[in-house]
């Protein structure tokens, strides 16, 4: 079996920058954060750089096209560490190097930052900042909501480009003779080999339902996404604003994961999906 295709350097960057934009300004809007700025990175024949080209509530556009090298900076000690960092009062840290100050401090004013990054198989492959500039300090909430942004990237680089369509039959149709030949199967290795395959195409197989997913398995994207928020502490209202729906909308996605998981409150969801590997 061919396996999936997977993105290129070039591609995976190609896929943060379109994301990017949406992605900060959730950050901005549930982190409280005024100013937030991002980029993907890239390889030269000496090391991976970063460079910034996304920008939301900066001063002015002196940050954009900016090239961040490894050890240099927060975002360069993100870049080299593979780790989240935050700084408050960042002109006087002696945990990073100031090579950016002229920038950061003259030009932005910006007075506190954190810069997380979406690390895909050991490779910083984006770093996401979020700062402020009126002294306040970076909270343990905005590094939440920025780990949760990292990581909703981080599922979206993962998963695999999608094959190119042949003609034919449909893929739903293919997994169902799939799994009837597992059922009808009495060799035991086959049998076994033939669920490795169903997974690797489709998910958990669920010995007891044939080709059906196990609960947990089932959750949807929605329901994914609104455990997500729930798990950095948005409210329902702010869960809608995040993902356009109406408070409505939002409580039946809740109930539906909370009964696919089997707990009773939206804590229990979270603690459950992430048990599950879900978040």
């Amino acid at each position: 079996m061919n396996p999936l295709p997977q993105r290129t350097d070039t591609e995976a960057a190609a896929l943060i920058d379109s994301l990017l934009p949406e992605r900060l300004r959730s950050l901005q809007r549930l982190s409280g954060l005024s100013t937030v700025f991002g980029g993907s990175t890239h390889a030269t024949s000496t090391s991976r750089q970063l460079r910034i080209n996304c920008l939301i509530g900066t001063l002015g556009r002196s940050l954009h096209g900016l090239t961040v090298l490894p050890g240099r900076g927060v975002g360069g000690a993100v870049l080299q560490e593979g780790v989240a960092q935050r700084i408050n009062d960042y002109a006087a840290s002696d945990a990073i190097t100031h090579h950016y100050d002229d920038i950061v401090v003259r030009e932005e004013n910006i007075t506190s930052v954190l810069a997380v990054p979406v690390v895909v198989g050991g490779t910083v492959n984006a770093v996401l900042y979020g700062a402020l500039r009126d002294g306040r300090l970076i909270g343990d909430r905005a590094m939440r909501v920025a780990a949760v942004i990292a990581g909703q990237l981080q599922q979206d680089l993962e998963r695999p480009q999608p094959c190119p369509e042949r003609p034919g039959r449909s893929p739903l149709a293919a997994l169902g003779e799939l799994a009837n030949i597992i059922e009808a199967t009495t060799d035991a290795e086959l049998r076994s080999r033939l669920v490795r395959v169903h997974r690797e195409l489709c998910g958990p197989y669920d010995e007891a339902a044939g080709a059906r997913p196990s609960a947990k398995s089932r959750l949807t994207a929605r329901e994914v996404d609104t455990l997500r928020l729930v798990a950095v502490g948005a409210s329902n209202l702010e869960i809608a604003a995040e993902l356009r729906l109406s408070p409505e909308t939002v409580k039946a996605y809740l109930r539906a994961a909370r009964q696919k998981l089997g707990v009773h409150n939206r804590v229990a969801a979270v603690h459950a999906a992430r048990l599950s590997g879900l978040l």
